[in-house]
């Protein structure tokens, strides 16, 4: 190679380029950009994205009467969208250029090797510049004994893909935790597990011949089979990735009439090889014993004081944390608890020295109140996933939004102490909204928050003083998200835009056509809206001249 040579003012000009380069690269690549691989966007959970340049507002367009699809010219600032299904209740990860979602199998019908659609479960991968589907993962559903509260809502894969590495990890609608290849069938059928052809069908059905665009299980680890975990409603535990190991909630449940749990030994909370899905630690504080409903609430990853803490919101109303593990034990280890805060102060547990019964604030019940009257209607579980920001872990407490509106409790807890941490560790708490299963946000010194009623919360970070609160007159059971200096949120009826501050201001509303139960995420200059039925990729898109 002949060297290149310079001279005098020749070689000053060549060094200053050089030196601009970085700059000059830097100012042409979005702010902060980067990808959103699990719930909550990281391991704090904590919905807060650094994304520059966001839309306030897009046009989601109208549906062509004979493919299904969102017509592109009928949209604004929308990059792709793509169905989903018929009824989404899973959120959206991106991650190594591809999208993830979790879903009904709805869009089966144009794929003859299946005689559904019967609303069973799916996670789908769509390319995240064109929106083009790279493989799906067809669910098929499960039988279950009668006794069961659970199978028969067929609400498909609530659960958010978590992406780490090469690998998807996955809580199916059949209660197994799925480690799933991010490149699908396309490079061929990895094992262990083989079974994909099986799995993707009943069980009275012939195996479907594998294509490159299915999904590829490299594990399969189920909760129901291997620890007697009898789930309630759903399983829609979004797990998360520490070293190597996986930590999820078991969904464990009660009964048909909510009075009791169907298996008090099953563990509720556990851990996973993420290697190879073999059990490695178990929870055992007795929550199953102790539950008011189902182990829902998805763990977060909290590092204060130099010391990393699992924390997880529990059924039993209470919100711990766990040690994780540092090496595979020979044998399932228990996992050693830091902390516990009870949720519910003695008051939401008792009235006149007796206990008051979880479902005294029920909607079901005809004399039952059903609003936030300042009427302590009874102990809640906690549903939400915990979020952790600045050595605080910020979580609130809810019901099945079913069993109605009632008195909320947003805490806002030291993550740094040890032990019974309920008086010791409460920084403040916020009793202005009503029951909630939405993650709290935290961004510029605000907690921003939503209750079943539908209203959104902002509230101090610092001193739990609220600033104000907005109504929006739908239910809401999606959580937000905040970026580019603003909160998006989603209801039953509409997608809400705010300015994010101390001053609520609502920019944009947008109807999306069906009931939004996800949450809003932002990735690589791009935002992600989910519908029952459809997503959305949105960004500015520049106007057309006029020359």
């Amino acid at each position: 190679m002949t060297p290149v040579r310079f001279s005098g003012l020749g070689y000053f000009r060549f060094v200053l380029v050089c030196a601009c380069l970085p700059a000059l690269a830097a100012a042409l690549r979005p702010a902060r950009a980067a990808d959103w691989p699990q719930w909550g966007g990281g391991n704090a959970r904590n919905a807060c994205s650094g994304e520059k340049n966001l839309p306030e507002s897009f046009e989601p367009g109208d549906k062509d009467p004979k493919s299904g699809e969102i017509r592109a010219d009928t949209t604004r600032n929308v990059k792709w969208s793509a169905r989903l299904g018929g009824g989404c209740y899973g959120n959206t990860t991106v991650a190594n250029g591809r999208v993830f979602a979790g879903t009904d199998d709805q869009t089966l019908r144009e794929d003859e090797r299946f005689g559904r659609p019967n609303t069973a479960g799916m996670v789908k991968c769509f390319d995240e510049k064109t929106g083009k589907l790279l493989w799906q993962l067809p669910i098929a559903p499960i039988k279950t004994p009668k006794e069961w509260h659970y199978g028969f809502q067929k609400l498909g894969v609530c659960s958010s893909p978590t992406v780490d590495g090469d690998r998807v990890y996955i809580v199916s609608h059949t209660n197994d935790v799925l480690c799933l290849d991010v490149r699908g069938q396309a490079n061929g059928n990895d094992g262990p597990f083989t079974d994909e052809a099986k799995l993707m069908v009943k069980a009275d059905q012939k195996p479907v011949e594998l294509q490159p665009t299915d999904g590829d299980v490299i594990w399969r680890f189920s909760v129901n089979e291997e620890l007697k975990v009898i789930p309630h409603d759903v399983a829609s535990c979004s797990v998360v990735v520490h070293g190597d190991f996986v930590y999820l909630s078991t969904s464990n449940g009660v009964n048909h009439a909510h009075d009791k749990p169907l298996s008090p030994d099953a563990p509720a909370f556990i851990a996973l090889n993420k290697h190879t899905g073999k059990l490695a630690a178990v929870e055992d504080e007795g929550i199953s014993k102790r539950m008011f409903h189902t182990q829902w609430s998805s763990p977060c990853l909290a590092t204060v004081g130099g010391r990393t803490l699992v924390v997880v919101g529990a059924t039993d109303g209470f919100c711990y944390a766990f040690e994780p593990l540092d090496k595979m034990p020979d044998a399932p280890a228990k996992l050693k608890k830091v902390w516990q805060y009870d949720c519910n102060p003695p008051e939401y547990r008792l009235r006149d020295g007796k206990r008051i019964n979880y479902l005294d604030g029920d909607k079901r019940k005809k004399t039952s109140p059903n609003k936030n009257d300042g009427t302590y209607l009874g102990p809640s579980e906690v549903i939400a996933t915990p979020a952790f920001s600045n050595g605080r872990v910020y979580v609130a407490i809810g019901q099945d939004p079913l069993h109605g509106r009632g008195r909320g409790l947003l805490h806002c807890i030291d993550a740094s102490k040890t032990g019974d941490i309920t008086k010791t560790g409460c920084v403040w708490t916020y009793d202005g909204l009503d029951r909630t299963i939405a993650n709290a946000v935290v961004a510029g010194g605000l907690v921003y928050i939503p209750d079943i009623a539908g209203r959104l919360h902002c509230v101090d970070a610092d001193t739990g003083k609220p600033h104000w609160v907005h109504e929006m007159k739908a239910e809401t059971w999606g959580s937000p998200m905040v970026a580019d200096g603003k909160v998006y949120q989603g209801t039953q009826k509409a997608l809400h835009v705010l300015a994010a501050g101390k001053e609520a201001k609502e920019l944009a509303r947008i109807n999306l056509g069906s009931p939004i139960y996800s949450t809003p995420i932002a990735a690589n200059g791009t935002l992600y809206f989910a519908s029952q039925k459809y997503l959305w990729a949105v960004a500015k898109q520049p106007v057309a001249s006029s020359r």
